[in-house]
C-alpha cells in the first residue's frame, strides 16, 4: 500500500503537468478578455473540471472491475510507465522541434484559438472536452492517477475523496485566472493579455520540457517496476 505522502506527491505531480495545457489556458484567456467573461470562463472551467474527475472515476472503476493490480513491480503498472514514458518522450521531442523550427513565429496552434473562442458556449465546451479526451499524454497522466490510488487499497469514500482533489489541483490553471476576474475583472485584464502573450510566445516549450521531464521519471518508475517483477 502506499502512504498517503507519497499518494499525494505523486498526484500533485500528474495534476500539475495536467493543469498546464497551453490550449486550454489560452482559450480560457480569450474568454476572459472577451464578452460575457465570468459566464463563458465558468462554463468552461466547469466542463475542464468534469472532464477530468469523471474520466478518472471511470478508470477507477474499471481498474476494480479488472480487478488490476497496481502494485510496484506488477506488470500493469510497469507496462502503464514505459508506455506514458515513450509517449510523453516522442511529445516532448515533437514539441520542441516544431518549436525551433517556427523560430520567433507564433506555434500553429495559436492561429486556431481565437475561432474557437468566438465559437458558441455548446460547441466551445465540445471543443475543449474533445481536445481533453484526445491528449495522448493527459490520457496517460489520468490513468497515472487513477493507478495511484488504486494502490494505496483505500476505500470507495477514500478514492474519490483523492479523485477529487485530483481534480481540483489538476484545474487550479484555471481556476485561478477565473477567479482573478470574478473579483476585480478591472486589475486584473493587463495581467491577463500579458498571460496570454507569453503563453502564446513559450506554450510549445512549456510542454515540451515537461514532457521530457515527465517521460524521464515515468521511464526510471518503469525501470524500477522492471527491476523489482
Amino acid at each position: 500500500m502506499t502512504s498517503v505522502a507519497t499518494l499525494g506527491a505523486e498526484l500533485v505531480a500528474y495534476a500539475a503537468a495536467v493543469s498546464l495545457s497551453p490550449i486550454h489556458i489560452g482559450l480560457l484567456l480569450l474568454m476572459l478578455l472577451g464578452p460575457s467573461p465570468i459566464q463563458r470562463g465558468s462554463w468552461f472551467v466547469l466542463s475542464w473540471m468534469v472532464t477530468i474527475g469523471g474520466v478518472v472515476v471511470v478508470l477507477l472503476t474499471v481498474g476494480h472491475s479488472l480487478l488490476l493490480t497496481m502494485d510496484q513491480g506488477s506488470a500493469h503498472r510497469t507496462g502503464l510507465d514505459l508506455l506514458a514514458a515513450g509517449a510523453l518522450l516522442a511529445l516532448g521531442i515533437k514539441e520542441l522541434l516544431e518549436r525551433r523550427q517556427e523560430g520567433d513565429e507564433p506555434p500553429g496552434w495559436t492561429r486556431q484559438l481565437n475561432r474557437f473562442s468566438a465559437l458558441p458556449l455548446p460547441l466551445l465546451i465540445a471543443a475543449g472536452v474533445g481536445i481533453e479526451l484526445a491528449s495522448p499524454d493527459d490520457l496517460f497522466l489520468f490513468a497515472k492517477s487513477a493507478g495511484a490510488i488504486l494502490a494505496a487499497g483505500l476505500s470507495t469514500r477514500g478514492e474519490l475523496a483523492w479523485a477529487a482533489g485530483f481534480t481540483l489541483v489538476a484545474s487550479l490553471a484555471l481556476l485561478l485566472p477565473l477567479g482573478a476576474v470574478v473579483i476585480r475583472r478591472d486589475r486584473v485584464l493587463p495581467l491577463l493579455e500579458g498571460g496570454k502573450q507569453l503563453l502564446f510566445a513559450r506554450g510549445d516549450l512549456l510542454v515540451g520540457l515537461l514532457s521530457l521531464a515527465l517521460a524521464t521519471f515515468l521511464g526510471w518508475e518503469g525501470i524500477a517496476g522492471l527491476r523489482a517483477a
